[in-house]
Parts: C-alpha cells; structure tokens; sequence
C-alpha cells in the first residue's frame, strides 16, 4: 500500500490566513505529486521505468499539462483501506498539448497501490474520456497497473466497465491510444483492446490470466514475458500496433503518430510541411521485377512516393505478408496499404485480412484518404486457412473498403488476381481512381494455373510430355498476351490509366487533389452488419 490516513496533513482551520491556506495547498501539490513516496519512485526508475507523471512530462509540450482531480482519492473502508493514503487515486488525468495541438491525458501511478484500479480511479479516467469527446481531442491511456484494487470488489469492476463504455463512445470520435508501459493484467487489458492503437514496451506484459493461473488451469509452463510480452502481441497474437523499447520510444511513437492524425472525426488531419515534386522519380521502374515469381520489399515503393520518405507503419511485425501504415502526399495524411511480394509472395490470409481491414476501418472514420499499392497472387489456399475462417475474414477487406467513403487512389504495380484484386480496392468496390503499370497483370488467375483448367484437353492430346511441355507454355504466353495485361481492364473501364512507373507519386497526387472535396451519400442506417 501507500501512505497511511495518519501521515496525511490535516487542512487548515476556518480561521487560517491566507499564507497558511496556500503554504498547506503547496505542500499538498507536492506529496500528491510525490506519488507512492521517494522509495518507490526509485525503485520504479531501477526497474528501467518512467513514473506516471515523467511520462507525462515528456510526452506534452513543455509548461502545457494541467492536472484535473489531483485530489481525488477511494472511500473505501474495508480490509484496511480506511488507513491507506492513495495520491490522486494511482493516476494522473488531465490536459496537454503535443506538437501545438490539445490532447487529454491518463497515466497510472504504480507507485501508488501498484497502480491498481478502484472506483475513483476508473471514474477519473471515465471522465477525462468523456472530456476528451466533448472537446473533440484524442485521448491517451498510459497503462502501468497490477490490475483491480481487490479492496474495494464489485465497485472496482464498475469502474472498469465505465472505462470500456466511454472507450466505446469515443470510438470514432476521437483518436484513441494506449500506452502499455508496465503490468496490465484481467479486465484492465479489455480498455487498451478497445482503443485504435496500442504502443507496448519491452517493460511491459499484458494479458487476461496470468502464468499462475495458467499453470494451475492447464498446467502450461510459460513466463510473463513469453505470455504477454511485446514480442507476443506483435508477432503472434496481432493485439499491438507499435512495440518500443522504453517509455522514451514509446512517447516518440506516440507523439508521431498524432502527427499524422485529426484532432476528431469532424476535422481533417493537419497539413505538414508540403512537398511537390514536378519530376519522375526513374527508380521506380526498377524496384518490381518484371518476373512475378520474384520478391522485393514494397515498403522502398512507398517511401518513394511518401513526402520525403516519411512512412510510420502499423502492425510491423504482424501479418508482414501486408503492409499499413501513415505517410504524407504533398503534406497531407494518407493511409497506405500494400501487398509485401517479400513474404509469402503478398498473399492474403486470415491475419492480413485482418490487419488491412482495422486500418482501412479507422482511416475512413478519421478523413484519411486511402492509397493501396497491388501485387497480390490470391487469397492463401490451404485446410487451415479455409477452417481457419478465409471466407469471413477476408469478406472483412472487402467490406471495409467498400464501406469507406474517404478518397481511394488504389495503383497496380504487378500481380492482381481473382478475389484478392477485388479485395484490394479495385474499381467496383469504389476506387475513385485505378492506375496500372504496364507490368501489371489483372485476371481471374496466373496464367499457369488458367491454362491447366482452359486448356486441358488440348495439353492432354499433344502427345508425350515434351510436346504437352510445349503446348502448355504456347498457351501460357497466349493467355498473358490475351488476359494478363493492364490493357484488357483499363478496355473494360476497371484502370483509369496504364502509367509510367516513374509518375505514379505524381499521378496519385493529382488525383488527392481532385478527390479533396470528395462527398458521399449513404443509406441512412445504424450501422452495417460486417464479418466479424
């Protein structure tokens, strides 16, 4: 526990003078601030953390952060607690700016009660969300907590649950992030879960049943590390956007990645230092090989079409056979989303069905136009993936990016084949605009799986296996002259334009700049019913 009720300085008299009142409202500023007291603040440091209130401080603009209900503190009396001194509850909430622009801030103390959630705490947080929408500002969680104050029981659930509701509420109203910076364990780990971006340190461990529980429940072996650490949300469970080595990367992450977002959903996201180039850029001609069996990482096309390389992307080190992330096309915010041919050839499967259809979900509702670089050979064959749930996790992409109504630029770079060239925003699911290189290849399937189902019989009949050899790759270079060039779609109205690869980062501003009054009507309804 904290300090007890004892060591708590009673407030001045009625007839106390001013000096007094304010030499008393002083000293109090300065042991809330001082949190669970120097000893745990220390210990804290030793385990290589950030205390709630430095987090703040270097996360905000100098001289900007105003604390609301520094004061506030638990009514419980049970189980020893009415002898607990608990500063500001275990968290500190309040304003502050990032970069110039207003944001509302949580950071939880865990040098106060381990930073444990009770029934004041969670209503402090509650209430800086919901100022947060009410003003129209994003709003940042930083996680660092053992979890439910057990003390106080079923009102320290009520506070979670008010947590999760306005997590709810401001869920496409404002930017959410949360900050995983030490322990968030149980019903704490449903808020960050809720939230559009989590930022995970290597400090830090998240999960629902700890080893204990597990070990006593399955009989797994497994440390808090392997179990909630940053590394397996990245990697394996897709439960984190960004993972930082301490809280100092952690708020870099944080505060870039305001950069590039709206204050809210009414606003658009600001505008940064603009580039316009009037040249070509020759290099993209040569980072996609012509032959569509070879890799190459599609994250150096983005960069060259990003301002000044700039290119923040999500969910790195999840689903890579798909790429996410910010960038800015003549100084305005875009969403990126592409296909990376370096792993499982740019695939589409389960996960970065998943992964595309998040993002694509939040840049609609927060204004972000959307640019979707194509080299996709399918959707992933496989038993797994089909019991796995393809079919609805891929209708996910499909609903997604028909759904948003923001401007969609969408470029085909080479491979674009059968269901995953629809999914990856093709001209019927709303792309205001389709370009196509000329190594682009549009079909219902490669060539060489086309040809053993049309040409079958008359491969069967050409003889022995050299001349059925022969035949075959006669039909494969017909079928690539006939159907796998730009040129059939772009006849077909499906590609706006065959372009030079060199002009693509100018041709897909141009295109921006047209779509920046862009304006959609759609059926008045609650909401869709999407796969879920």
């Amino acid at each position: 526990m904290s300090n007890t009720s004892d060591n708590k300085p009673q407030a001045p008299g009625v007839d106390s003078s001013m000096d007094e009142r304010l030499e008393f409202l002083s000293s109090e500023r300065a042991r809330v601030a001082a949190g669970g007291g120097e000893a745990r603040l220390e210990k804290q440091h030793e385990r290589g953390k950030q205390t709630a209130r430095e987090r703040i401080a270097n996360f905000v603009d100098e001289g900007t952060f105003r604390e609301t209900g520094m004061f506030m503190t638990h009514r419980t009396t049970d189980f020893g607690m009415d002898r607990a001194d608990a500063p500001a509850d275990g968290v500190v909430t309040g304003t502050g700016a990032v970069l110039g622009r207003a944001v509302h801030i949580a950071s939880q103390d865990f040098t106060v009660m381990g930073g444990s959630a009770g029934e004041t705490q969670s209503r402090k947080v509650a209430a800086t969300m919901r100022a947060a929408g009410d003003n129209g500002t994003p709003f940042v969680f930083i996680n660092d907590s053992g979890g439910a104050r057990i003390q106080e029981g079923i009102d320290s659930l009520s506070g979670y649950g008010q947590v999760f509701y306005n997590n709810v509420w401001l869920s496409g109203l404002v930017p959410q992030i949360s900050i995983i910076a030490g322990p968030c364990a149980g019903g704490a780990a449903y808020s960050p879960a809720l939230t559009d971006f989590i930022i995970q340190t290597r400090k830090a461990q998240m999960f629902i049943t700890g080893p204990g529980v597990i070990k006593s429940v399955t009989g797994e072996n497994v440390t808090a590390d392997q179990l909630g650490g940053a590394d397996a949300h990245m990697a394996k469970a897709g439960n984190i956007d960004f993972v930082a080595e301490d809280d100092e990367q952690a708020i870099l992450i944080a505060q870039k990645l305001l950069s590039f977002l709206p204050q809210n959903n009414t606003e658009e996201p600001p505008v940064v230092d603009p580039v316009f180039e009037a040249e070509p850029d020759p290099e993209l001609r040569e980072i996609v090989p012509v032959d569509g069996k070879k890799g190459y990482d599609v994250r150096e096309i983005i960069t060259r079409i990003a301002d000044r390389g700039d290119f923040l992307e999500s969910q790195a080190g999840f689903a890579t056979n798909l790429v996410v992330g910010f960038g800015r096309i003549t100084g305005h915010t875009v969403g990126f989303i592409a296909n990376q041919p370096n792993v499982m050839s740019g695939v589409l499967d389960i996960n970065s069905s998943d992964k595309g259809a998040k993002f694509i979900r939040f840049c609609n509702a927060f204004n972000i136009p959307l640019v979707t670089l194509v080299d996709v050979p399918g959707f992933m064959p496989g038993v797994a993936q089909e019991h796995g749930g393809i079919i609805r996790h891929g209708a996910k992409m499909l609903y997604a990016y028909s759904a948003a109504s923001v401007p969609k630029v969408t470029v085909v770079m080479r491979k674009a084949y059968g269901g995953a060239y629809l999914a990856m925003c093709s001209k019927d699911l709303g792309a205001d605009y389709v370009f196509a290189w000329p190594t682009a290849e549009i079909a219902v399937m490669g060539a060489e799986g086309a040809v053993n189902v049309v040409f079958r019989k008359d491969i069967a009949a050409a003889g022995d296996e050299a001349e059925q050899a022969r035949v075959r790759d006669e039909r494969i270079a017909e079928y690539k002259t006939r159907f796998s060039t730009p040129y059939v779609a772009a006849s077909r109205g499906l590609v706006d334009d065959v372009i030079d690869p060199a002009e693509t980062r100018l041709r897909v501003a141009d295109a921006l700049a047209v779509l920046s009054n862009k304006r959609i009507v759609r059926p008045a309804k609650k909401h869709g019913l999407g796969p879920q």
